[in-house]
């Protein structure tokens, strides 16, 4: 099993390179693309985090003090948008309450007990809680999403019906701990999904890693 995912990095960073992964010009943007991009794709998040930099809204301190509709308007391009600037304000009031609005003192907490609370914010569900963790924070924490379970069960390592944690569990077990080793493969893992493995109608006979179901 080690072996095993571990090729399949070697293959995917061989095929794609670095990917430089998560785009965002600041630790908050990086909290707020992870709330936006529930449910939709980065390109929808793109646009509505250019909404809220052109409104002058991406900083925590413009965002907490704005009004829900006003968010919900900059990040329309992100589809559910009343929902998710809600959202929004439930994980701002968090963090205005439980560190007096310092990320610096989020980042401090160790990692199972801030991954604990961030997972009690209504509207954050585990994927959210790990993105904001490795990518905002840096924390070790390998991200699961729907291409990680589509591709790693078509390839016959992790099982069809796995859970999140199930499946979190074996890159854990499998990979060194190390945050920026996460964050480079769950990129990859996107960029796979996104150009080969989709849903359906998969580019199999192009795949880097058509010969790994077979292992």
């Amino acid at each position: 099993m080690k072996k095993r995912i571990n090729r399949v990095y070697n293959k995917l960073y061989r095929s794609f390179g670095r990917q430089n992964w998560w785009p965002a010009k600041t630790r908050f943007e990086v909290i707020v693309g992870a709330m936006l991009t529930q449910n939709t794709s980065w390109s929808n998040v793109e646009k509505a985090i250019h909404n809220l930099r052109r409104d002058k809204l991406l900083t925590l301190r413009s965002l907490s003090k704005a009004q829900i509709k006003d968010i919900a308007s900059a990040i329309k391009p992100s589809g559910y948008f009343n929902i998710k600037a809600k959202r929004l304000k439930n994980l701002l009031n968090y963090i205005k309450e439980e560190y007096n609005g310092s990320l610096a003192k989020m980042a401090s907490k160790d990692t199972l007990s801030l991954r604990e609370k961030l997972l009690s914010v209504n509207g954050v569900g585990p994927e959210t809680a790990d993105s904001i963790l490795l990518y905002a924070f840096n924390k070790p924490v390998f991200v699961v999403d729907a291409y990680t379970k589509r591709i790693f069960s078509r390839l016959n390592i992790v099982p069809a019906n796995a859970t999140y944690e199930e499946i979190q569990k074996i890159f854990l077990n499998n990979l060194d701990k190390s945050a920026p080793l996460y964050n480079e493969y769950h990129a990859l893992i996107v960029k796979l999904g996104k150009d080969y493995c989709h849903k359906s109608k998969p580019n199999c006979n192009q795949c880097p890693v058509k010969n790994e179901h077979r292992s």
